[in-house]
C-alpha cells in the first residue's frame, strides 16, 4: 500500500529553478548506493619529488627555512598550469560571427592547486591551517588573474573522487578563468538583482538570518560562516557554505575570514564522510565577475554536492532535479554526526 507522504515540488528562491523532493523514495543516507574513495597509491605527479612531472610552477608556499626550491620539494601548497588545459592563457579573443552563430578563442587560464604534499590528505584530514594556506592561494591567484581584462569570471573547483570526475586522487582543486560569465552564474545574478531591487537587500544575506533563526537545516554555525543545506537542494545532502558577512567576492574577503572558513570546510567534509562513508563529491566557489564587484546584490559561497545520485533524461529534458532526500533530514544526519 503506497503512503501518505506526498512529493513536493520546492523553488529555489535565487534563480527560480525547481526541485522535486521524491518523499515517496526517501532514503537514509545508508540506502544510498555508492563508492566510498579510497587511495590505490602508485606514482603520483603531484607527490613531493616529482615536481619536474608538473608543468614550472606558478605559485608555492614553502615554509621559512626551507630555502628558495623553486620547483622543488619542501612546499605546503602548489599552483601549476593544468598539463592538458581546456583554455590557453596566450593570444587574443578574435570575436567572430559566423552568420548567427559567434565564436571566439580560446583564451583563459586553467590551474591546479595542489592542496597538500601528502598523499593521503583531504580535506576531511588534513589540520585546518592548511585548508587555510590553499584559500590563501585560491586568494593570490584570484588577484592577480582579474588584472587581465580578457578574463571576465574565475572559476575554484574541487573533484573529489572518480565518480566527481577527479583523474587524479591527489588532494587538488583546479582553477579556470573564462572570457565569459557561465550562464548558471548569470542566472544566480539575475535572480538576486530582482530580489535586491524589490526588497532591497541581498537574499543570501535573508538566507543566512532565516536559516539561522530556524535552525532546522542548518548543518553547523561557526562566528562567521553558516553550513547549511538549501531550501531546493538539486542533490540529496547538497551543503551550502555561507559567510555571514555580506561580501560578493571571494578574494575581496578579510584574511581572518579564511581561517574560520578552513575550520569549517574541514568539519563539514568530515561529517559528510562519517554519514556518507566518504562519498565522492564536487565542490565549487560561487563569487561575483571580476569585473563586477563589489556589489550589493550578490554574495559570495561554496556548494558542496556529494555524488550520490544520477542525473538522467528527466533532468537533462526539463531542467528540474529529483532529490529522494529532503534538506531537513540531510541537515539532521550531518549536524548529528560526530567529528
Amino acid at each position: 500500500m503506497r503512503g501518505t507522504r506526498l512529493p513536493e515540488l520546492r523553488r529555489d528562491p535565487i534563480t527560480g529553478r525547481w526541485v522535486i523532493i521524491a518523499s515517496e523514495r526517501a532514503k537514509r543516507p545508508q540506502d544510498f548506493i555508492r563508492e566510498p574513495v579510497k587511495m590505490k597509491g602508485g606514482f603520483c605527479p603531484f607527490c613531493p619529488g616529482q615536481e619536474s612531472k608538473t608543468p614550472p610552477e606558478i605559485l608555492a608556499f614553502r615554509p621559512e627555512g626551507n630555502g628558495n626550491h623553486k620547483n622543488g620539494p619542501g612546499w605546503t601548497v602548489r599552483v601549476v598550469p593544468n598539463r592538458y588545459p581546456a583554455l590557453e592563457i596566450e593570444g587574443g579573443l578574435d570575436r567572430q560571427a559566423e552568420g548567427i552563430y559567434d565564436r571566439m578563442n580560446g583564451v583563459g587560464a586553467h590551474e591546479v592547486i595542489i592542496e597538500t604534499p601528502e598523499h593521503e590528505l583531504t580535506f576531511a584530514t588534513m589540520p585546518a591551517a592548511r585548508i587555510q594556506d590553499v584559500l590563501y592561494a585560491f586568494r593570490d591567484r584570484i588577484s592577480d588573474l582579474r588584472n587581465d581584462r580578457r578574463l571576465k569570471y574565475v572559476l575554484i573547483f574541487k573533484n573529489h573522487g572518480e565518480a566527481a570526475g577527479a583523474t587524479l586522487e591527489h588532494a587538488h582543486c583546479q582553477l579556470i578563468a573564462l572570457p565569459i560569465v557561465p550562464r548558471q552564474v548569470v542566472e544566480e545574478l539575475k535572480g538576486a538583482r530582482e530580489y535586491y531591487q524589490v526588497k532591497e537587500r541581498c537574499i543570501y544575506c535573508d538566507i543566512v538570518h532565516q536559516e539561522a533563526k530556524a535552525q532546522t537545516r542548518v548543518v553547523l554555525e561557526s562566528e562567521h560562516f553558516l553550513a547549511l543545506t538549501p531550501y531546493a537542494p538539486r542533490f540529496p545532502f547538497e551543503t551550502w557554505i555561507v559567510p555571514k558577512r555580506h561580501d560578493s567576492a571571494f578574494e575581496n574577503s578579510p584574511a581572518h575570514l579564511f581561517g574560520d572558513l578552513a575550520a569549517v570546510l574541514k568539519t563539514v567534509a568530515a561529517k559528510l564522510d562519517r554519514v556518507l562513508d566518504h562519498p565522492a563529491y564536487n565542490l565549487v566557489i560561487h563569487s561575483a565577475p571580476v569585473y563586477d564587484q563589489p556589489t550589493e546584490h550578490y554574495h559570495w559561497h561554496v556548494e558542496i554536492m556529494p555524488k550520490l545520485t544520477k542525473v538522467a533524461g528527466f533532468e537533462w529534458g526539463t531542467g528540474f532535479y529529483i532529490n529522494p532526500t529532503t534538506p531537513e533530514e540531510s541537515a539532521k544526519f550531518l549536524r548529528e554526526a560526530k567529528v
